[in-house]
């Protein structure tokens, strides 16, 4: 195909600038065709008939006196630079026709191929005004992506010829986890944690910080009365203490091949990415600070403690593009790394698959290393297929094959889980869709208990 036809085909596709023949006019010279060989019967000259298709084509190009010209029409574009995976999102148009035409236009923006498309857009602008245009779009995949151009079609009232442009209209938009879960636990965080039956509970009494001393009032523990402050204002005093800040949280992110095992929203790493957001901002908002390690073959990101809800945008700019790796975890790398790294004590919440953990044997002389200076928590995503599979009636030769491998398969999870957890190393599963709410969940019960 040489370039002049790659252009032309470009044009039809909205991928160039240039014009083309409307279908008005495509119609046109069809009827105008069939009536002058109509005619021809009757003896017409073809001569005649040639004449006839070249004035009327030559008098369709006053068309073009009826189009603005290209500078005559502004384009801007409104979209969010932070999408949330899987989102609906709206995206708005504004077209500004300064020209004295009113003109009919299609377009098709120039958005990833990933997202959703309803394109092309049809719609009209009058003389010297404004008009907007809009559309829904989803993005089903987390990273950075350049918004670069807008292609613009439109005609006059004619609606002969049909002019293109390609408006430069450049725009970086993020797409980041869907944070449904952390918006609805910064909502109510006791209505968030319903399903797990958590309860986000009061410290005991005389344990935590102390915060200050104020008047005794009826309900107020009365071992916790400053006998002292009491005798020398000669009324009743107690002291008031709050939960322990300054805890330090490390969430490690596995990205290695088994997290991209498809669920029924997105992928295992999706799922673990959401819930990691959820857990730092249950976290960051009592005051502990957060760490943020992904790792798959080797560390991939590291994000330093520290405290303080702004710290949620530096985990996020950090971990919002990760992707599967097609290798292995190396949990021996990240848990060496960590014993440098990390010499405070420290809950360490792992977000992995749980059965491909359980084969690594070498990683738990790693872990039992960790385990006399940090709390570890490892939470997975539950098997549904095995599950299903351990549930299903045998009604032949092979299901019966298949379902005794399954069961097979749970009997060592249950064995290497309960090996592991004597050794003080705590695994849990939880499905897809509770993922966030059990981590939340367990990360408070450790703070309630004060194992940490």
């Amino acid at each position: 195909m040489t370039k002049s036809s790659k252009n032309w085909w470009g044009r039809f596709l909205f991928q160039d600038r240039g014009f083309l023949p409307s279908k008005r006019l495509l119609i046109l010279f069809i009827g105008l065709l069939l009536i002058l060989l109509l005619l021809s019967v009757w003896g017409i000259s073809w001569q005649y008939v040639i004449f006839i298709n070249i004035v009327i084509f030559l008098a369709s190009f006053l068309d073009f006196l009826f189009i603005p010209r290209k500078k005559e029409i502004q384009f801007r574009r409104n979209i969010p630079e932070e999408l949330e995976r899987g989102l609906d999102y709206t995206v708005t148009i504004e077209i500004n026709n300064l020209s004295d035409h009113a003109i009919s236009f299609s377009l098709v923006d120039g958005i990833p191929q990933t997202f959703s498309r309803p394109f092309p857009l049809k719609g009209s602008v009058k003389a010297g005004s404004e008009t907007q245009i809009s559309y829904e779009t989803i993005a089903p995949v987390r990273g950075k992506y350049e918004i670069n151009h807008l292609y613009f079609r439109y005609r006059s009232f004619l609606g002969l010829w049909e002019k293109q442009m390609l408006v430069d209209l450049k725009k970086t938009v993020k797409v980041i986890p869907d944070l449904t879960d952390t918006k609805s636990f910064l909502g109510d965080a006791q209505k968030f944690l319903l399903y797990e039956g958590a309860k986000i509970r009061k410290y005991h009494s005389g344990m935590g910080n102390f915060a200050q001393i104020r008047n005794y009032v009826i309900g107020d523990d009365p071992r916790k009365i400053n006998w002292r402050q009491t005798a020398k204002l000669h009324t009743l005093m107690t002291n008031e203490y709050e939960p322990e800040h300054g805890k330090y949280i490390t969430i490690l992110i596995d990205c290695g091949r088994m997290m991209g095992a498809e669920l029924v929203k997105g992928n295992r790493l999706e799922r673990a990415l959401e819930a990691a957001m959820t857990v730092a901002v249950a976290a960051l908002k009592k005051g502990d600070y957060v760490a943020v390690l992904a790792f798959s073959k080797e560390v991939k990101v590291f994000v330093p403690h520290a405290k303080g809800m702004e710290h949620l945008q530096t985990i996020l700019k950090s971990i919002y593009d990760l992707k599967v790796d097609a290798v292995e975890a190396n949990y021996g790398a990240v848990f060496s790394f960590l014993d440098t790294m990390q010499k405070k004590r420290s809950l360490l919440l792992l977000f992995s698959d749980v059965r491909t953990f359980l084969h690594e044997e070498n990683t738990l002389l790693y872990l039992q290393r960790l385990r006399r200076r940090h709390l570890f928590l490892m939470i997975g995503i539950e098997d549904k297929t095995l599950l299903e599979k351990v549930k299903e009636i045998p009604i032949n030769a092979e299901n019966t094959v298949v379902k005794s491998i399954a069961q097979q398969q749970m009997l060592f999870k249950k064995r290497e889980k309960n090996k592991w957890e004597r050794l003080g190393l705590q695994m849990v599963e939880a499905q897809e869709e509770n993922l966030a709410t059990a981590a939340v969940s367990h990360y408070i019960d450790i703070m309630n208990r004060h194992l940490l």
